[in-house]
């Protein structure tokens, strides 16, 4: 397996990059800012891109939603690069319901697409996704998901010798729970409430790792000062679900000081944070989560958050590049093999944090359409490095902008 790990970085003492969506990060509204940025960027790329055959190259791409706060922001650059290359891109929106995520793989290879990015729900999703990929011979590779090698060898062996699976971007999940369990008990939170998503997500489960190894690793230091989070409540991938949850959690236990909504799109944040504010409980819980909200920086200053790792939304960008590559036969000899990029996340939990990411992964797209046509053309490791590399002072730097102070975090 060839694997590329990830250094962190970050902007202020709070924000940090894995080296390597969204996102957590920006809505339907931050969308609109960005798109309008993108609209500015480099059209000789494209047009040089365009002139090639590439206009019958289709990619799927499989979704949990296209329209919520993070895939509308995945949705804006995928469309972007789609323009950048003169591809075709087709999306299925599947919630992340089991049946709809292997029934959107047979849609889109019976819709002609040579190649597919997934972001699936379970492991156990990915063997009827492989075999529909290797009965039509269609590429396939998962963004913000990787196909655990310990408790799936199965599926990931079945990944591995396929001709047609080429591999997964994804984030160091584990780590990203700790990180976030961390801000909370930086802040003297003891009393944390859990908000899950979808039971068996892959994702999910990782990022519920974490928050437990950071809770542990803390009460192992300090046998006075204990803490404690909750089971998880499910909201599924509704900001209704989120609410409801949050409720729950603040019901059964009064002495709650903390929320993890651990993810789900973004809109399961949103339904906990109107919960905790209707309550008039914005002062005595904190809030920290993964996917970044439009008015985040709002939020971080007037308390009603206290802390959001996002910014992952170029996640599908790198799984869309792999796919086209295999497409046009740049990357081949899939079999036997399994390519991961591992990808950063951003940690914020201050509005200056905040306003430095907004300037440069929202106001604009992090890659104009010449850079992304740049990409293309890498090999897979240059590929990767590229993508190791992104963060708010890459960005800066790239967009000729102002010098970034930017700290490593350990």
């Amino acid at each position: 397996m060839r694997k590329i790990g990830k250094r962190l970085l970050g902007a202020g003492l709070s924000i940090a990059m894995l080296g390597g969506l969204l996102t957590g990060c920006g809505s339907t509204a931050a969308a609109s800012k960005s798109a309008s940025a993108a609209a500015k960027t480099s059209s000789t790329a494209a047009a040089t891109a365009t002139e090639t055959d590439n206009s019958k190259i289709k990619i799927g791409v499989s979704i949990w939603s296209s329209t919520d706060v993070l895939g509308s922001q995945c949705k804006l650059i995928l469309d972007e690069a789609a323009k950048a290359l003169g591809v075709d891109v087709q999306y299925v929106d599947q919630g992340h319901v089991s049946e709809k995520v292997t029934a959107s793989v047979e849609q889109l290879c019976a819709a002609g697409c040579q190649g597919i990015i997934i972001c699936n729900s379970s492991d156990t999703e990915m063997t009827s996704a492989i075999k529909t990929c290797n009965d039509n011979k269609v590429y396939l590779a998962q963004f913000f998901r990787i196909i655990n090698k310990d408790s799936s060898p199965d599926i990931y062996k079945a990944a591995t010798d396929s001709e047609y699976y080429i591999g997964a971007v994804h984030e160091n999940e584990v780590e990203n729970g700790k990180k976030l369990a961390q801000m909370l008990l930086d802040k003297g939170d003891r009393d944390i409430g859990l908000i899950g998503w979808e039971q068996g997500d892959a994702t999910w489960l990782g990022r519920w790792e974490g928050y437990k190894e950071g809770i542990d690793e803390w009460n192992k230091k300090n046998p006075d000062d204990q803490a404690k989070l909750s089971e998880p409540q499910y909201a599924g991938t509704t900001s209704d679900g989120g609410a409801k949850a949050a409720d729950a959690l603040m019901q059964s236990d009064p002495k709650l000081d903390a929320l993890i909504p651990a993810g789900g799109g973004g809109d399961p944040l949103q339904g906990a944070i109107a919960a905790v504010e209707k309550a008039g409980k914005t002062d005595s819980i904190d809030i920290v989560s993964t996917d970044f909200l439009p008015d985040l920086g709002d939020r971080l200053a007037n308390g009603s958050m206290a802390g959001e790792s996002g910014g992952h939304y170029c996640d599908p960008l790198f799984a869309f590049l792999m796919v086209y590559n295999a497409i046009k036969g740049n990357y081949k000899d899939f079999g036997g093999k399994f390519d991961e990029i591992q990808f950063p996340y951003l940690y914020v939990s201050s509005a200056d944090d905040y306003a430095q990411y907004e300037k440069y992964f929202v106001d604009q797209l992090p890659y104009t359409d010449d850079e992304i046509v740049k990409m293309s053309d890498m090999s897979f490791d240059d590929l990767a490095n590229a993508a190791s590399k992104l963060s708010i002072e890459d960005a800066a730097s790239r967009a000729g902008g102002e010098n970034v102070s930017v700290s490593s975090a350990s």
